[in-house]
């Protein structure tokens, strides 16, 4: 690591540490966010006994038809950690995911499964709820737009309902693969470069149903916006949040919710904050940032507002409209949860 990296590094550490302290101190009666989606904060929620249970980045989380909230973690003690919604530990799995990055969860035939993606490996996987890995993605050479494993940085995957996945290569070449479920490549589109349709840190992609045909929203985090493609890949809307550099897409409902790492761009460490659109992409709240203002139809740069977060990495959305979030270089600490009032 050098000098550079060791400093960011000690300071979020430093900076969770104290961030944490207040918030255990905090009356748990304030209420954050703006108009009518407003949350409690819960940071003790995911608090675990870490000499048996330790986190490293706390990068994704996803809530099973059980009601089991699913964490994913680069630490391989216990990659995958799995809670109930009060917050008790229910099991733990996976030790062979050192990049755990990306988890989604997909229905198949009622039958649930895990896609993971490992950006230390350069491989993505699909798993049985247990860990069983079923199916294994490795560079794309046939893609012929690879020569070497380390240009292949999968960070996130969405699944459609024919097992057909979609793979964004956000720390790599920044390309979105479509594979069928077999693992076979089918095309692709994005990848680096200037203009719309190409993609700069394409950190996440879901399936967007909320409109009836349905399409790929995908981050395009260093240019502060998503990007809506039709399921072939053309570029059909750029959904601007400037200030805000997004993580992954979390759609539940009516609404889009979003990590916010930094803001209002990649080098200011611990400036984190999370975000909610509603079905007309329009800023509704911020949890920890600026209250959403739009003049003459335009929104105005967010920011950080309370220090609640360092970098938040995730939204989980429950079935009851909680939110739990998790954070990359934040000190390893556990979720928080935000209860909806």
């Amino acid at each position: 690591m050098d000098r550079r990296k060791f400093i960011q590094s000690s300071t979020a550490a430093t900076a969770s540490l104290l961030i944490m302290k207040d918030l255990f101190a905090k009356d748990k009666g304030v209420i954050y966010g703006h108009n009518d989606m407003r949350y409690r904060m819960d940071a003790s929620w995911g608090q675990l006994d870490f000499a048996k249970y330790p986190v490293n980045d706390c990068h994704e989380m996803v809530q099973d038809k059980k009601g089991r909230i699913i964490l994913l973690t680069n630490e391989t003690k216990n990659n995958i950690l799995i809670y109930n919604k009060s917050g008790k530990l229910l099991g733990s799995w996976g030790h062979d995911f050192p990049g755990g990055h990306g988890l989604t969860i997909a229905d198949e035939n009622g039958t649930e499964y895990l896609y993971i993606t490992d950006i230390v490996k350069h491989q993505v996987y699909k798993t049985t709820m247990d860990g069983k890995i079923l199916l294994t993605i490795d560079l794309p050479l046939d893609a012929g737009i690879y020569t070497e494993a380390k240009q292949f940085l999968p960070t996130e995957i969405a699944v459609d309902t024919n097992g057909d996945f979609f793979i964004a290569d956000g720390y790599g070449a920044q390309y979105v693969l479509h594979y069928d479920a077999t693992g076979k490549l089918k095309g692709y589109f994005g990848g680096r470069g200037e203009g719309d349709a190409h993609l700069d840190n394409a950190h996440g992609i879901v399936i967007d149903r909320r409109y009836g045909t349905p399409t790929l929203l995908v981050t395009d985090r260093k240019r502060n916006c998503f990007k809506r493609f039709s399921m072939d890949g053309k570029l059909q809307e750029v959904i601007k949040l400037p200030g805000a550099c997004v993580c992954r897409p979390v759609i539940k409902g009516d609404h889009l919710y979003a990590a916010v790492l930094r803001s209002p761009d990649m080098k200011q460490v611990g400036s984190g904050f999370t975000t909610i659109l509603d079905k007309s992409n329009k800023v509704v709240s911020n949890i920890g940032g600026t209250e959403p203002v739009y003049k003459d139809g335009q929104l105005q740069p967010m920011a950080q507002a309370e220090k609640i977060f360092v970098h938040p990495h995730d939204v989980c959305v429950d079935d009851d409209e909680n939110l739990y979030v998790a954070q990359w270089a934040s000190g390893k600490v556990y979720p928080y949860k935000f209860r909806r009032v």
